[in-house]
């Protein structure tokens, strides 16, 4: 208990040392977290171009800008580094890996395995150990424990200590950033539970104590359903609406105005971002080995992955309309990134777009001001260095259609109206604009 004791006390004044591994888009702004909070930090990555970027301030994820960047570099109390060797310098180590789906939809844990072995081998006495990734739930006491613990000779629970607590980051949001989203925690017993509480105390506006590690788990994962069942809900009814030539976000807009019941979703070309699309079948997954099947988070998830078919239907329709074929047309389809306003574009249905509308023989291009060439991608190689088109009148009114699959707030959809004779709409980008060009916007 007095290892646990000298802990609190190093979490109360600010001494405690929290490493981040992986310093993406949740590890990045967790670190600036806890060293906004006063407590020291190092972060870790295998990606030199990102340790670089950090030691000389330049921003690599556009939405966080340049001023945190510079702070960080500029600080004595932030460090980063590729040299896992280092993880003996941090009192708390924070996991923030990738875990994506495999060819075959079940999870791939290559990521939190191989780290976690990382780990084991410079695990000390009194360290705290938390999986902030995305799992199954069970992950961390199934998984991680016995490779920490058989590697290191050290105990979980007594010489070290292991939680979990589930990334809620939400990037481009101007209202909720990592110190402002209540923090969920699950520990491998009283003391882990006590130690992660108190940390993330520190920096976050609330903590969240839970029963277990797989307690927390689940909550991420019911999170993540509860939106993919939504969206597909509000994406069905957007495709049996058109049949009837009604306007879903019609319809949406004024359900909405009622003040309990109801809660508003919106329909779009498909899922994407590193959670919503991936984190359902996971339970899926791990629900298999209980002999229970989730039917109605599959069928959720079979909806929102044929909604990027629906929508290029709907382009062959509109081109149609037009008298083209799409065999030959150019299409340019306006974002690339998952979500409005930033830049990332995981898992975003814009590529399943691109595949379906090349395999339909069209010439696609896009345009995305937040994201001006492909960088390589685990799973869309074929698209790495494809750059952005200009905007002007010249480029885009020399395509034979447009479609919009992510709504950037910066566009001028104005613009856009006056200079194409054929958009494809499915993000209601341009509901705002004026009726008179409504001959030629289809809504998708």
């Amino acid at each position: 208990m007095s290892q646990v004791n000298d802990l609190l006390r190093n979490i109360e004044d600010r001494s405690f040392t929290v490493g981040v591994i992986g310093l993406g888009y949740v590890g990045l702004p967790l670190l600036w977290t806890f060293h906004q909070a006063g407590l020291p930090v190092i972060g870790y990555d295998i990606d030199i171009k990102k340790i670089d970027d950090l030691k000389n301030g330049i921003p690599y994820i556009k939405h966080l800008g340049t001023e945190m960047m510079e702070a960080l570099a500029n600080s004595d109390k932030a460090d980063a580094t590729i040299d896992f060797s280092r993880l003996g310098e941090a009192d708390a180590i924070l996991l923030c890996v990738p875990t994506p789906l495999d060819h075959h939809r079940e999870p791939d844990m290559s990521y939190v395995e191989q780290t976690t072995e990382t780990v084991s081998q410079y695990l000390r006495k009194g360290q705290l150990v938390i999986l902030e990734s995305t799992t199954w739930p069970g992950t961390t006491e199934e998984l991680m424990i016995p490779i920490l613990e058989k590697n290191s000779g050290l105990k979980a629970g007594t010489d070290f200590y292991v939680a979990y607590s589930p990334e809620r980051e939400d990037p481009g949001n101007p209202n909720f950033n990592t110190a402002k989203i209540p923090k969920v925690v699950g520990g491998h017993g009283d003391e882990a539970l006590k130690l992660a509480t108190a940390m993330y105390d520190t920096a976050i506006v609330q903590t969240v104590p839970v029963s277990d590690c797989k307690t927390a788990e689940a909550v991420k994962l019911t999170e993540n359903i509860f939106r993919s069942v939504n969206i597909a809900l509000v994406n069905e009814l957007k495709v049996v609406y058109e049949a009837m030539d009604i306007d879903v976000h019609e319809v949406l807009d004024a359900a909405d105005t009622k003040p309990f019941g109801f809660m508003k979703f919106t329909p779009g070309p498909g899922l994407g971002g590193h959670c919503i699309p991936i984190d359902p079948f996971y339970l899926t997954w791990k629900a298999r080995e209980f002999e229970r099947h989730t039917r109605f988070i599959e069928l959720a998830g079979e909806v929102n992955t044929n909604m990027p078919t629906y929508v290029v239907d709907r382009t062959m329709h509109a081109l149609n309309t037009h008298k083209k074929a799409m065999n030959g047309s150019k299409v340019l389809v306006i974002g690339l990134a998952y979500k409005p306003d930033v830049d990332d574009m995981r898992e975003s249905p814009t590529f399943k777009i691109f595949d379906l509308l090349k395999a339909k023989g069209a010439e696609i291009a896009y345009y995305d001001p937040f994201i001006p060439k492909i960088w390589e991608t685990r799973e869309h190689a074929e698209y790495t260095g494809m750059k952005t088109v200009g905007w002007n009148k010249e480029t885009v009114s020399g395509f034979d259609a447009v479609l919009i699959s992510t709504n950037h707030s910066t566009i001028d959809y104005a613009e856009l109206a006056e200079w194409s004779e054929c958009i494809i709409d499915t993000r209601n980008a341009m509901g705002g604009v004026d009726a008179k060009h409504d001959n030629h916007i289809f809504k998708s």
